[in-house]
């Protein structure tokens, strides 16, 4: 029976400790404890897929035939941060359709549609693409040396499965950066 109030003091001690360790945890942490490693609640708060495809105008199947994707080459940035650093006086102007944000600017995997989509109008052929009238464009925020985050990947990803099945866009006409696997 000694061993017990033992036992019961070592009990208390460790609940203690490990509560103050977790605290201290969080306190280092800049995401909130749903948003842990092994929680999908940071990645479904970026919103659906189908959302962000949503348009103004109405569309049809054959309005878009291939998919391309690049990267903006800039560390981060939303929609007016990148058309800030591209010399543009509005987001309105961007040569894009979708952006896939890293957490530098906005939410890391956050997709955000421009007006070029919204009103589904084409991206217009300028330097360095030489595009169709027909290709849906979207740009990565990120630099082509560092590379892409996983959730950015796996955003664009499902963007540009639900794009292509929606469109009937064939794989052979989806162009990735190199190293992507789509």
């Amino acid at each position: 029976m000694t061993s017990q109030p033992r036992q019961t003091k070592i009990l208390v001690c460790l609940v203690v400790s490990m509560t103050a360790g977790a605290a201290v945890l969080m306190a280092l942490d800049h995401q909130s404890i749903s948003a842990g490693a092994f929680s999908l609640a940071s990645y479904s708060s970026l919103g659906s897929i189908e959302s962000v495809t949503i348009t103004r105008q109405p569309t049809t199947v054959d309005k878009w035939n291939r998919i391309e994707i690049f990267y903006s080459n800039s560390k981060g940035g939303d929609l007016a941060q990148i058309a800030s650093l591209a010399g543009l006086s509005s987001s309105d102007d961007l040569n894009f359709h979708f952006l896939v944000c890293n957490s530098l600017g906005g939410l890391d995997g956050e997709i955000q549609r421009t007006e070029k989509w919204l009103n589904q109008w084409s991206a217009l052929p300028a330097a360095g693409w030489y595009g169709s009238s027909k290709t849906i464009r979207i740009c990565v925020v990120g630099e082509k040396t560092q590379g892409a985050s996983d959730y950015q990947v796996s955003r664009t990803e499902e963007l540009v499965e639900n794009l292509a099945r929606k469109f009937k866009i064939a794989p052979s006409s989806i162009h990735s950066p190199n190293g992507w696997q789509l």
